[in-house]
């Protein structure tokens, strides 16, 4: 094809916690970053809703990059930058960070010999560039390999695999302004043809946005395929977040949220704990979870849960006077958090110091698995 260029890029495709995505050493891209967004999106699929064309899985969870390297910042063995991938829009995303894609990180390190691995456990220190936090990664290792096969399990992944433990260090303030970074645990917002909202805007891991559902005329049960097949809520939704995307600085015009800024704030509703039936129709007791919580994932429902957002309701729910806060079960165990999503229960923890009105977060942590699906080379055309 005229004025088109193959490159051939190696990459592996890992399954990261509830994603799935292509992992790449950065020494293998251009060393103009300007020239990446071409060859994500070639490499993707994008944008095409099937991404026929390329090796994205026509979904959020299953278009997203991992780009690593050796690091040069102190205590850190590789750096990651994280790249969302839109599905349908020529657009490729490195605000915020991938908690699940986040758990690929410490396999493909070792498999690259990035880090050498340890016997029974090898810890990875992360520097994630997105949002220049660190993250400690506990990956099982067996002569000199990772050990992917295990007996843990996790919602909205079939079979069982090796735990794979995170811990967001310091994970407050990625926008370098605090926990909360407009100032308040809860805010109000004033939402076109809707009403007033209250809403909190917490920075822990990434950026969230949560809202009750019953303020938005949900019950915190939607399913993904019921709540992707409704445009007025979805509209609502992205309405929200991007009024808090204005609240925060990052756009000027709520209405190009989609555009400018597709990935932060992440859209959340939550509410208080409910008997609910998850998409794979398994019953979930109210006494199974502490809290109902619903993600929003480039503009359609999460078929599960963010890690970073499991890290930020985490976050939140030691934050007096949060939304969060306010639905959460009596006399929660804040070092076993159970959010019910609707692909199962998602467990979590915080560990954090009472400081006043804003309590200091010293981290954040919860289980993942993953799985190396594919060792490679992609063939990318590129204009």
């Amino acid at each position: 094809m005229n004025g088109m260029k193959k490159m051939k890029l190696p990459v592996k495709i890992i399954r990261g916690g509830t994603s799935k995505g292509v992992y790449i050493l950065e020494q293998d891209l251009p060393e103009n970053r300007n020239e990446w967004d071409p060859i994500l999106l070639s490499l993707m699929g994008s944008p095409d809703k099937k991404q026929i064309d390329g090796l994205g899985g026509s979904q959020s969870v299953t278009s997203k990059v991992a780009i690593v390297k050796k690091s040069d910042v102190p205590g850190a063995d590789v750096d990651y930058t994280f790249a969302q991938v839109s599905v349908d829009k020529p657009i490729v995303s490195y605000k915020g960070n991938c908690g699940n894609i986040s758990s690929g990180v410490g396999p493909f390190a070792i498999e690259t010999g990035l880090v050498k691995a340890g016997e029974g456990t090898t810890s990875v220190r992360i520097f994630n560039t997105n949002t220049g936090k660190l993250i400690i990664e506990d990956v099982m290792t067996k002569n000199g390999e990772v050990e992917y096969d295990g007996d843990f399990s996790i919602a909205g992944v079939p079979g069982t695999a090796s735990p794979i433990k995170l811990k967001f260090v310091d994970p407050a303030g990625t926008l370098g302004r605090g926990l909360l970074p407009t100032g308040h645990a809860a805010d109000i917002l004033s939402v076109p043809d809707f009403g007033e909202v209250e809403v909190s805007i917490i920075d822990a891991a990434n950026p969230l946005v949560f809202v009750r559902a019953e303020d938005l005329g949900l019950s915190g049960k939607e399913l993904p395929d019921e709540l992707n097949a409704d445009a007025g809520k979805l509209e609502l939704l992205e309405k929200v977040r991007g009024l808090a995307a204005v609240r925060l600085g990052l756009i000027d015009d709520y209405r190009k949220s989609a555009w400018e800024t597709p990935g932060i704030p992440k859209m959340t509703f939550v509410s208080a704990p409910a008997a609910y039936v998850t998409a794979d129709g398994k019953e979930i007791k109210k006494e199974e979870i502490d809290l109902l919580s619903r993600m929003m994932s480039m503009q359609k429902a999460h078929p599960s849960y963010a890690m970073t957002g499991a890290m930020c309701t985490a976050a939140a729910a030691v934050v007096p006077g949060s939304v969060v806060r306010k639905v959460l079960a009596d006399h929660v165990d804040t070092q076993f958090i159970r959010i019910g999503h609707a692909g199962g229960i998602l467990e979590c923890g915080v560990d954090y110091k009472e400081a006043g009105p804003i309590p200091v977060i010293e981290d954040t942590f919860g289980f993942r698995t993953a799985n190396l699906l594919m060792d490679g080379v992609a063939s990318v055309k590129i204009s």
